[in-house]
């Protein structure tokens, strides 16, 4: 499925959920290479969260889902830049934030080595051909980015073609 319109129109405004919102501290955070659950933040609506949910449960990963009106305080509780947020989000159990259509092999490669510092992993927007963003056999290449304690981005990984996100 495919999301129109760029992500503000996955959603709207409303109700707020309080579950898996805090915000953990550096001190909570460590490696987890075998921890593969995930809470994802997605409005009901939007079919490309949908798409992108399917992907990592299809890469081993688990996910609870959480749908809501609006996801933007959501964004905002893990200090998302503005110019870094997407249609979802996705939380590890261990408070990792994972924005947008991030493949689940670069999830994968964060849990099991997280750099000092790092908060998540970031696509910013929609990348046409990015997991749960198919559409036809059209593609664009993109960032992963590294997500910092202070909203400091910096490129994880280059996606360069569609095969290189598996």
């Amino acid at each position: 499925m495919f999301c129109l319109g760029g992500f503000a129109a996955c959603s709207d405004e409303a109700q707020q959920t309080q579950r898996g919102t805090e915000k953990p501290s550096q001190s909570d955070k460590q490696p987890v290479s075998k921890s593969l659950q995930l809470t994802v933040y997605k409005t009901p609506t939007c079919g490309c969260c949908g798409e992108w949910v399917d992907h990592v449960l299809s890469s081993g990963f688990t996910a609870d889902v959480v749908n809501q009106q609006s996801v933007a305080h959501i964004k905002d509780r893990f200090g998302i830049p503005a110019n870094a947020r997407s249609c979802h989000t996705a939380v590890s159990d261990h408070g990792y934030v994972f924005e947008g259509h991030v493949p689940a092999k670069f999830i994968r490669a964060f849990l099991a080595d997280v750099p000092e510092g790092a908060l998540g992993l970031v696509v910013p927007a929609m990348p046409l051909g990015s997991p749960g963003m198919e559409y036809k056999d059209q593609f664009n290449p993109y960032e992963v980015l590294l997500m910092k304690e202070g909203g400091e981005l910096e490129v994880f990984a280059s996606v360069t073609s569609y095969q290189s996100q598996f």
